[in-house]
């Protein structure tokens, strides 16, 4: 018995051609659709430079703070607010917001890991813990809605918050309401 000729496999070309159509069809839908994509972009780069900026400043330099289109729509600029602790500073985010009152917005989380019959040593100290050897992770954080919050009350109340270490971003939001809504 021919063992090479055992072990040769036959390959179906008219299936290849079929294989062959499919991926370039998958390249043209992926192509199509970074170019929506990036379009998608250029739409939302106008919307916020029409809503945050261009119908403000108009509607600042007419002295109105709402309109009502003919159509039955009303047109109002609202505050927008926004904050993101940036990661290379969240330390100082976090230094500021303690010695600032401001301490009981950061969520402070211990995590320890346990196999069975562990129950009474998890219920000791986090300190305690580590001296017998386990591991335990803590980690620090503040809730996005509670800092976008938070950065808005203060600055509504007059006070200073940094805002390069909080990423503070506000911007005036044309909002448009139609006569269904």
């Amino acid at each position: 018995m021919d063992l090479e000729a055992e072990s040769t496999i036959k390959v179906d070309t008219a299936m290849t051609i079929d294989i062959a159509k499919s991926c370039n069809k998958l390249l043209e839908t992926q192509n199509q659709i970074s170019a929506f994509e990036e379009k998608l972009k250029q739409l939302k780069g106008t919307e916020t430079t029409l809503s945050e900026q261009t119908i403000p400043d108009l509607m600042h330099k007419a002295g109105v703070a709402a309109i009502k289109l003919d159509d039955g729509s009303k047109v109002e600029i609202k505050p927008f607010y926004s904050a993101r602790i940036p990661i290379s500073r969240t330390d100082e985010a976090f230094a500021w917001l303690r010695s600032n009152g401001h301490g009981d917005l950061i969520k402070n989380n211990v995590m320890l890991s346990f196999v069975r019959n562990q129950d009474n040593e998890a219920k000791a100290l986090v300190e305690d813990l580590r001296s017998k050897g386990h591991t335990v992770k803590q980690s620090e954080k503040v809730e996005p809605m509670t800092l976008k919050a938070f950065v808005k009350e203060q600055i509504q109340g007059g006070k200073n918050v940094p805002s390069d270490i909080f990423g503070v971003y506000v911007a005036s939001k044309t909002k448009i309401t139609t006569k269904e809504e």
